[in-house]
């Protein structure tokens, strides 16, 4: 089941090197304002109940570029596996989160309190979000169409967790993969 995902180390340690492999890639394209280089420019995040101990400094910090050209000097922030946006929780945990308690009940919302500390206030927001919001960016409406048939929208996240296979590790990192866009300030940014 999902809720085994958050507690699996190995997720945890994957997401940072997808994380490397993007800052990569946006490296090589160079600064899209001048095609100067791009130097390493991470930031420091805090993210709310997320890896194991041991992990934790690989989620101290948000991979970010800068120009090297003292002229442009202008930041790029490749796309995230680990970070929805400027969520203050990981994004491995807003997505299972919000697939496990589809429909937020008390019971509910008092399990995810116990599991990972989040709020019945923020499980709806998080629902809101995944229900009204997404389906309505343009993100969505580009990217809905890779899928065969339609996305249940009136099942999110837990739909399109779906779609990416029955193994549960493979299909949130596909799932992070697919939403990685949202995560820059070009693609859709999650409102807090």
């Amino acid at each position: 089941m999902w809720r085994d995902v958050l507690a699996d180390g190995r997720v945890w340690k994957l997401l940072p090197a997808i994380d490397r492999e993007l800052a990569d890639e946006t490296r090589a394209a160079g600064c899209a304002a001048c095609g100067g280089p791009l130097h390493s420019a991470r930031y420091p995040r805090k993210p709310r109940r997320g890896p194991p101990a041991e992990l934790v400094s690989e989620y101290a910090r948000r991979e970010s570029l800068c120009c090297a050209r003292e002229d442009c000097r202008r930041r790029v922030t490749p796309p995230s596996v680990r970070f929805l946006g400027r969520r203050w929780y990981l994004g491995s945990v807003v997505v299972l989160v919000s697939a496990i308690t589809e429909g937020v009940t008390p019971k509910r919302a008092a399990a995810m309190r116990k599991l990972v500390g989040v709020s019945i206030r923020t499980l709806n927001r998080w629902r809101a979000w995944w229900l009204r919001t997404l389906p309505r960016t343009e993100f969505w409406r580009g990217a809905r169409g890779v899928f065969g048939s339609p996305v249940d929208e009136h099942a999110l996240p837990a739909s399109l967790l779906k779609r990416f296979g029955d193994d549960e590790m493979e299909g949130i990192i596909a799932c992070l993969r697919f939403l990685a866009p949202i995560t820059t300030r070009g693609g859709y940014l999650m409102a807090e």
